[in-house]
């Protein structure tokens, strides 16, 4: 696996796979290995995608001071990888808490940014936050799901604070368009593959800076994909629908049947979308 030394000396690693024109790619989690985008459900077949693992997870080091887990400083590791394979510019992916990276990134470097596409987006970078009434509107279209009792009492111990220690793993179907074995394979490896110090870090003071961002994006000048999941808890379609209006220009697409993760439930579809957006 390649790796590259960021701006403070900690050595980064990334995987490139397919061909074509390099698309980088920030995972989730957030602080999540990215190893869990495999090839985005086949995206691999028409660019190459460079994913990065952010420090401190995956195969890159952890760092000397946790304070660069936070979001802001990411930033920095995504400059430091453009200079490291020699882009004018970068084609940029942000998978749910990747987003914020890649949102900030877009603010702070608007003109080393070609085509920057969104997927099932966290909006914690411009202050924008799903209401209950969001979340209601994927969570009742599972109503007939054989899991979505437990999984709906779970959810409203957790709104009501009275959650108990498997809560998290009891609402995990609702981030899948389809609770199936590979949904549940996907979900099974997580706590694994997340680093829990730089995921608390990661949003600690300082790191989002909603007005500076919010209008950064506003004049933001490249194209971008804003990619929905129709029944995502974790980014409802009326979030990113509001995340759209704050930059002008901007393309949103729902996928229908789609949770947080919409390359495993329509990989088709979901290719067919990004692959022509990125063209």
């Amino acid at each position: 696996m390649p790796t590259f030394a960021a701006w403070d000396g900690t050595t980064l690693a990334y995987r490139s796979l397919g061909g074509g024109d390099p698309l980088i790619c920030l995972p989730g989690g957030p602080m999540r290995d990215s190893a869990y985008l495999g090839d985005l459900g086949g995206l691999s077949s028409h660019r190459s995608l460079v994913r990065l693992d952010l420090r401190g997870t995956g195969r890159s080091a952890v760092p000397s001071d946790a304070s660069s887990y936070r979001c802001d400083r990411l930033v920095a590791d995504v400059e430091a990888l453009r200079v490291h394979l020699g882009l004018a510019r970068l084609d940029l992916l942000g998978h749910s808490a990747g987003a914020n990276v890649a949102l900030q990134y877009a603010a702070r470097h608007p003109d080393r940014v070609g085509r920057l596409a969104l997927i099932t987006p966290s909006t914690r970078a411009v202050g924008l936050e799903a209401t209950a009434p969001l979340r209601q509107e994927v969570t009742r279209a599972r109503a007939g799901e054989r899991w979505y009792p437990e999984a709906a009492s779970a959810l409203e111990s957790m709104v009501t604070g009275r959650a108990t220690g498997d809560a998290w793993q009891a609402i995990a179907p609702f981030f899948y368009g389809r609770w199936d074995t590979a949904a549940r394979a996907h979900q099974a490896v997580e706590a694994a593959q997340r680093n829990q110090e730089a995921a608390r870090m990661f949003g600690a003071d300082g790191a989002f800076d909603p007005p500076a961002t919010r209008a950064a994006l506003a004049a933001h000048p490249r194209p971008v994909l804003l990619l929905a999941g129709e029944l995502d808890l974790g980014a409802p379609p009326g979030l990113v629908a509001q995340l759209a209006e704050l930059m002008p220009g901007a393309e949103l697409v729902v996928q229908p049947g789609a949770g947080h993760y919409p390359w495993l439930d329509d990989a088709d579809r979901f290719t067919a979308t990004v692959s022509a957006f990125l063209r």
